[in-house]
């Protein structure tokens, strides 16, 4: 049986960059009749660009069959190196435009969960002034976690991230923006729901099932240093709220995004003014290379807006 031959991908061209495009949509919404509406164009078609481009790069990069669509661990690698690329793309067409002098082509913004309920944020306000100013710029809007936000402005996939803050890196540069008010919250079939705060600590806490999220933030942060039991873990404010809403968990949220579970009987905050903690949120941007002028405009519009 004759060994399989592999391709070899040469020089890229537009082609292969068209193509890594529908892969990466195809990959990011799992499946190819998911990416039909993102790419506009027809399932068919796209099951042909990725034969096509599986057979320009020798690889196969996904499995499509009754166990559902997935990725290949050669495709996670070559998506993983396409969101490079194509960030890499995308900066240098931006990097043009900045020779031009000219506010267009493209930006990835990423908020952190649970930000437009927040009366203390003014991002709407910010896009808005952006809009103004760079009416010729396409706004990509994404919301991730932090360590999400982190990576993909440090790797170039997103230009502006507004997440809590909670460490520095000196190869980003952080914008205090805005606050938010997090207190612990109890479902309405916890034991302390209807109980008396009179008299409670954090030591009470301690014994109790605590729901925090998985990750680097304010929020484990706090959990640590009151020794709060994990009993469970989310990773995002809805994951949160959910594991409250059972009654099984304590746990921390966004003061204005409870506000609405609040007034309807679901859950209520438990010793408010001892059981909280103050968050501030930072816009961060990479300090090197250098940020584009619409990252740049972005950036002041941010600043601009929450003044």
């Amino acid at each position: 049986m004759k060994p399989k031959q592999r391709a070899l991908l040469g020089q890229l061209s537009d082609m292969d960059l068209r193509l890594l495009r529908v892969f990466k949509a195809v990959a990011d919404c799992g499946g190819m009749t998911a990416a039909e509406l993102e790419l506009n164009i027809s399932t068919s078609t796209i099951s042909r660009h990725m034969k096509d481009l599986e057979t320009r790069l020798g690889l196969t990069l996904c499995r499509r069959g009754r166990g559902g669509f997935g990725l290949t661990p050669e495709g996670e690698r070559i998506h993983a190196e396409t969101v490079r690329l194509l960030a890499s793309t995308d900066a240098f067409r931006q990097s043009v435009e900045d020779i031009h002098h000219r506010l267009a082509g493209q930006i990835h913004v990423a908020l952190f969960d649970k930000t437009a309920s927040n009366p203390q944020a003014r991002i709407a306000r910010a896009i808005a002034l952006f809009r103004e100013r760079a009416p010729d710029v396409y706004l990509n809007l994404h919301v991730a976690s932090i360590n999400q936000i982190e990576r993909g402005v440090l790797e170039g996939s997103f230009q502006v991230g507004v997440i809590p803050a909670h460490r520095t890196s000196e190869t980003l540069v952080y914008d205090e923006i805005f606050g938010e008010t997090m207190r612990l919250y109890a479902g309405a079939a916890h034991p302390l729901f209807a109980g008396d705060d009179a008299g409670m600590d954090w030591s009470h806490l301690q014994a109790r099932c605590f729901a925090g999220l998985g990750y680097h933030s304010p929020n484990m942060e706090i959990s640590h240093q009151q020794r709060l039991s994990r009993a469970a873990t989310a990773f995002d404010q809805e994951a949160v709220a959910t594991l409250i809403l059972s009654g099984a968990f304590l746990a921390f949220l966004p003061e204005h995004y409870a506000a609405s579970f609040v007034a309807a009987g679901q859950m209520r905050a438990i010793a408010p003014t001892l059981f909280r903690y103050d968050c501030s949120f930072v816009g961060i941007t990479r300090r090197s290379p250098a940020p584009s002028r619409v990252t740049e405009a972005f950036r002041e519009c941010l600043l601009q807006a929450h003044r």
